[in-house]
């Protein structure tokens, strides 16, 4: 039995791996409902392990449960997006005052999330596109070296990836694909670079409120 007692654990976290990684790139969308059905049906899962799954994305903030009308993704109201992109930009700012010049760890783990984010722009990969997207961000903060600050800053990206994942959809129906890539080579350059006036700048002209990656 003890083998069984370890398998029910493991097969949460590997839904909600999947599904969370589905919301983060903008499918299932904002209040869209989630069907257990249909993901049981998809996922090759029992509803238990599901509805365990969808609890703990719950409590991340990226679904929501409707009274008598089941799981949704879940949404932001304007106000609640203004206020998490408010945030944002003050840890990243805080960060690229404090933390330059740049361990080359620091730097390396910025390079290595731009080198996934033009793999997976040049494979037509939306998913992996933004979780480079956000590896990218998390790892700019993390240059800071303060764990409890990335931490909140990764929490607070995660609740406005769901916005981010639609403009990444706008940005592919819209402009080349190399765009984002080239955006975020950029920003490498600038805190490589060391200074933090040139970062503050090239992250003014970043476009997180437009184009929110």
């Amino acid at each position: 039995m003890e083998p069984d007692a370890l398998a029910a654990p493991s097969l949460v976290d590997l839904t909600v791996a999947r599904l969370s990684r589905e919301i983060l790139s903008g499918r299932p969308g904002p209040g869209e409902k989630l069907v257990e059905e249909q993901i049981t049906r998809r996922y090759g899962i029992s509803r238990a392990p599901l509805r365990e799954a969808l609890r703990l994305l719950a409590q991340r903030g990226l679904v929501e449960h409707v009274p008598r009308r089941g799981v949704r993704v879940a949404t932001l109201s304007e106000r609640d997006v203004r206020e998490l992109y408010d945030l944002r930009d003050v840890l990243e700012r805080h960060v690229v005052r404090t933390a330059l010049p740049a361990t080359p760890g620091g730097l390396a783990d910025l390079r290595e999330a731009l080198r996934a984010m033009a793999e997976a722009a040049t494979a037509g990969d939306r998913l992996s596109v933004a979780e480079a997207h956000r590896a990218f961000h998390v790892a700019v903060v993390a240059l800071g070296g303060n764990r409890q600050l990335t931490a909140a800053y990764a929490a607070t990206l995660e609740k406005i990836q769901l916005y981010m994942a639609v403009n990444l959809r706008r940005e592919a129906e819209t402009a080349h694909a190399p765009d984002g890539v080239d955006r975020h080579a950029r920003l490498l350059d600038a805190v490589a670079g060391g200074d933090p006036a040139e970062v503050l700048a090239v992250l003014d002209g970043h476009g997180a409120r437009s184009y929110l990656g």
